[in-house]
């Protein structure tokens, strides 16, 4: 559990909020249960460490003031739209026997022990985070899944998760997937479109009457050079016949 130092602020108009975080405050609220709201103040340096960590607000953190501890969860983080830093916090008293509902991170680990994920699978994460109805003194920081031993085709449900007692999801009635062990993806080169499929279909038909009108050129030369020796063998024919007669 995570521990902050926090100091009561008096601030009532916005030119003392502002002064404040120049001084490198955050100026924060704590309600819930019966006791009045109560305005504190919080070290920009060291609440931005933990807002950093995913899990920032389902995480349960101790607020020391002065004398006094207080146990708060993080509801709501406002911030500077140019700068990114936070300008605001809501935090919620821990009451015992207070309900909430609150959304959970999901962990998970092992992906080395899983023959799925070795083989190529890819781990299909359905919920990043879970909705839970729980106690606001047993409230979970994380959800894990063990990966080990799951093979490819493998439905992580919610009924496979390890919940706290008296904490349940919101979604009740049926056994939501949360992840799954999904087959490698296999790449399938896409269709050419119809008009690209025309074009080479054309290409295709001029290369083909173009050779048919070369074999056609040489086929008409050749048999014109047939029919020209034929041609010249009847005449050579004719002056063997009349040879004879003229040595008479």
């Amino acid at each position: 559990m995570n521990s902050l130092e926090a100091s009561i602020r008096d601030t009532k108009t916005k030119g003392q909020i502002n002064s404040l975080r120049l001084k490198g405050e955050v100026p924060a609220i704590i309600y819930g249960g019966k006791e009045e709201n109560q305005k504190v103040s919080l070290s920009k340096k060291k609440i931005k460490s933990l807002i950093e960590q995913e899990n920032f607000l389902s995480n349960i953190i101790t607020l020391n003031i002065g004398e006094q501890s207080i146990k708060v969860l993080p509801r709501e983080v406002s911030y500077n739209i140019l700068t990114d830093d936070p300008i605001h916090i809501d935090f919620l008293r821990i009451v015992k026997g207070a309900k909430i509902i609150i959304e959970i991170p999901v962990k998970f680990i092992n992906n080395e022990k899983s023959p799925g994920l070795k083989r190529g699978g890819v781990l299909n994460i359905v919920r990043r985070k879970v909705e839970l109805k729980c106690g606001t003194e047993n409230v979970p920081n994380e959800l894990v899944v063990d990966l080990e031993g799951l093979e490819i085709g493998t439905s992580i449900k919610i009924s496979s998760i390890k919940l706290p007692e008296n904490v349940k999801p919101t979604i009740q009635g049926r056994d939501f997937v949360v992840a799954t062990v999904a087959a490698p993806t296999v790449f399938k080169e896409p269709e050419k479109p119809a008009e690209d499929a025309a074009a080479e279909g054309a290409e295709g038909a001029e290369g083909a009457e173009g050779t048919e009108g070369a074999s056609a050129e040489t086929a008409a030369k050749e048999g014109g050079e047939k029919a020209a020796e034929g041609e010249k063998g009847k005449e050579e024919q004719k002056k063997d016949q009349k040879a004879p007669s003229e040595k008479k």
